[in-house]
């Protein structure tokens, strides 16, 4: 399953005077053959974040095996990733406006690569954590040119087909991340083992970068505005003191650091506030935009969204480590059985306008409905048979979590940004994109304390670490549906 880029560019034509005085829409000229060529190799940066965000899934087992990675490590190899990627978004979509989109877009993608490279090169988990950091503040840097790319050269009236293949591309490389990744693992590629599934982006990025530098179009940037540093170093720091202590307290013990850093989260996240609030007074760029946390119905939906992407990064990741070290499945088999679940999510995702469209505010409580149903299935079955649980035998819990996830996601995201201005669509885009990776990767720290917790040492009892995983997954999606429905009942 994917994470849904976001869109909010307007579908136009141009409007000239006709005969008479009357107006006629002239349609807008067609994408050309170069465009479409620029479309498919920056489509490549797409495929790589999201394949990379979900194919370390399948390897937590071999990275423990091999590395001897902790628990905490595991979550901080898993959650890194996300964490930096979305403290990096809103920073690389600028460094695009301010320096261009085909230099940003080959630094990230050459930066991709290398970091890569050192992934599949560590040594140790602390070393392999460090390098999923830069490899996730790689991603924020390459990714954000895609869709600017795609507004600078491609009319109004033909975004949606570009960006639907950005959307497709997406789900492609969820997929492949999780099949392409047990394939991997399974067939010890030259001896490498889980290295390879990091190494594999070298042959891709390397040639993608020269592709990108010779057909991206050159000077094309954005408004340049002056960057807001203070602001995205305090949303890293919040975000680095709320995450590392709860990834690393329960095995260290809980030291007195790991209350300090939890402590400070709440003055360094209201300095910063205070901060945005000032620069925006000033008649600066805030990284974020004050004035959409006056706007009450699209700041619900942000909630909203936040409360499903905490179940939704801690499923992913405990999923895998109950399939391979719960249920004894192979990565190739625990690769296999998130196919169906990822069918499902795109069949859902496919469905869910049509839906909001014909049942209203009904609608989150049908995609809630479907999802909590599979979540409850999963965990009836855990309870019932415990370690003897066939990993095939949860296939028709997965297929229900996937449609609920595909009939949630989307519209939540897609609602929220109908509900601002467009003066400020950009801000507004860029703080969903940061609560959703940023939310996911904290998901993994709170619901993978919880699954580390309940499963006890060795993940001896890891179904019931997962079932408690579901209890609490329940609760989240039913708060992000009511907050849906909330939102859509105001006007």
């Amino acid at each position: 399953m994917s994470m849904i880029p976001i869109d909010v560019m307007a579908d136009t034509t141009r409007i000239d005077a006709g005969p008479h005085g009357t107006e006629a829409a002239t349609p807008a000229p067609a994408p050309t053959p170069a465009d479409w060529r620029m479309l498919a190799v920056a489509l490549t940066a797409t495929f790589m974040a999201s394949f990379d965000l979900f194919v370390v899934n399948v390897a937590t087992e071999a990275l423990r095996a091999d590395l001897r990675a902790s628990d905490a490590a595991l979550e901080l190899i898993v959650s890194g990733y996300a964490f930096a990627y979305a403290a990096g978004l809103i920073t690389g979509g600028r460094l695009g406006d301010r320096f261009g989109y085909r230099r940003v877009f080959v630094t990230g993608m050459a930066a991709f690569t290398v970091t890569s490279l050192l992934c599949g090169l560590a040594q140790g988990p602390g070393e392999l954590v460090a390098a999923r950091m830069a490899q996730g503040l790689s991603a924020a840097v390459m990714v954000p040119q895609v869709l600017s790319l795609v507004t600078a050269r491609f009319p109004a009236a033909h975004r949606g087909r570009a960006t639907g293949w950005n959307g497709a591309v997406s789900g492609l490389g969820s997929i492949a991340g999780q099949l392409l990744g047990g394939v991997l693992l399974q067939a010890d590629v030259f001896g490498l083992g889980w290295r390879a599934v990091f190494l594999v982006n070298v042959p891709v990025g390397v040639p993608a970068a020269l592709a990108a530098w010779r057909l991206l179009p050159a000077g094309l940037s954005g408004p340049r505005r002056q960057f807001d540093v203070l602001g995205a170093l305090g949303i890293t720091a919040a975000l680095a003191l709320l995450l590392i202590p709860l990834s690393l307290g329960r095995e260290a013990g809980w030291p007195v650091w790991t209350w300090v850093c939890l402590a400070a989260t709440v003055p360094v996240a209201w300095a910063t506030w205070r901060w945005q609030r000032t620069l925006r007074a000033r008649g600066g760029e805030p990284v974020l935009n004050p004035a959409l946390f006056r706007n009450r119905p699209y700041l619900t939906l942000v909630a909203g969204l936040g409360s499903f992407q905490l179940y939704f990064g801690a499923y992913m990741f405990t999923i895998a480590l109950l399939l391979q070290a719960g249920l004894g499945a192979s990565p190739l088999v625990a690769g296999a059985v998130f196919v169906p679940q990822a069918v499902t999510f795109t069949l859902g995702s496919l469905l869910s306008g049509r839906l909001a469209a014909r049942h209203g505010v009904r609608w989150p409580m049908i995609g809630a409905g479907t999802l909590v149903t599979g979540l409850v299935l999963m965990a009836a079955q855990l309870t019932a048979s415990g370690a003897d649980t066939a990993a095939a035998s949860l296939v028709p819990a997965l297929l229900l979590i996937g449609l609920g996830n595909g009939l949630l996601m989307p519209p939540i995201i897609g609602t929220a940004l109908t509900k601002v201005d467009s003066t400020v669509a950009g801000s507004a885009s860029g703080m969903v994109n940061t609560v959703q990776q940023g939310a996911s990767s904290l998901g993994v720290a709170l619901l993978g304390l919880l699954f580390f917790t309940a499963s006890g040492a060795g993940l001896h009892d890891s179904p019931a670490g997962m079932t408690a995983v579901c209890v609490v997954s329940v609760g989240l999606v039913a708060v992000a549906a009511g907050l849906m429905r909330a939102a859509r009942e105001r006007r």
